[in-house]
């Protein structure tokens, strides 16, 4: 799974997003390659909730977890070989050049 982290300040729309050469190049890269299995583009985290169970109480806070400037921004599940593989794929996108792009295996 690759998580897309960012700087919630300089995210691009939607329509930007799709509208840049990188990202264009990227996408289609991933279909060449087959690799994708599912990804989505997160809410801000002000739209966020986070939930906490402590001493047997459900604790219910609005945004994240933590305070940062960098969050999960949205996450792509791709199907790779090798790591050498994911990590071709992660640098192509392009928050991998203002923010980070971190690829985390899943359980099988």
């Amino acid at each position: 799974m690759l998580l897309i982290c960012d700087d919630e300040r300089v995210s691009p729309t939607n329509e930007e997003l799709w509208a840049d050469p990188v990202h264009q190049a990227w996408w289609e890269d991933l279909q060449r390659r087959g690799s994708m299995l599912s990804g989505q583009r997160l809410r801000p985290v002000v739209d966020a909730t986070t939930v906490r169970v402590r001493d047997g109480e459900t604790l219910v806070s609005d945004g994240p977890f933590a305070e940062t400037k960098d969050f999960v921004g949205g996450f792509v599940v791709v199907d790779c070989p090798n790591l050498d593989d994911a990590i071709a794929i992660a640098a192509g996108h392009p928050y991998a050049r203002w923010g980070g792009v971190e690829i985390r295996p899943v359980w099988e």
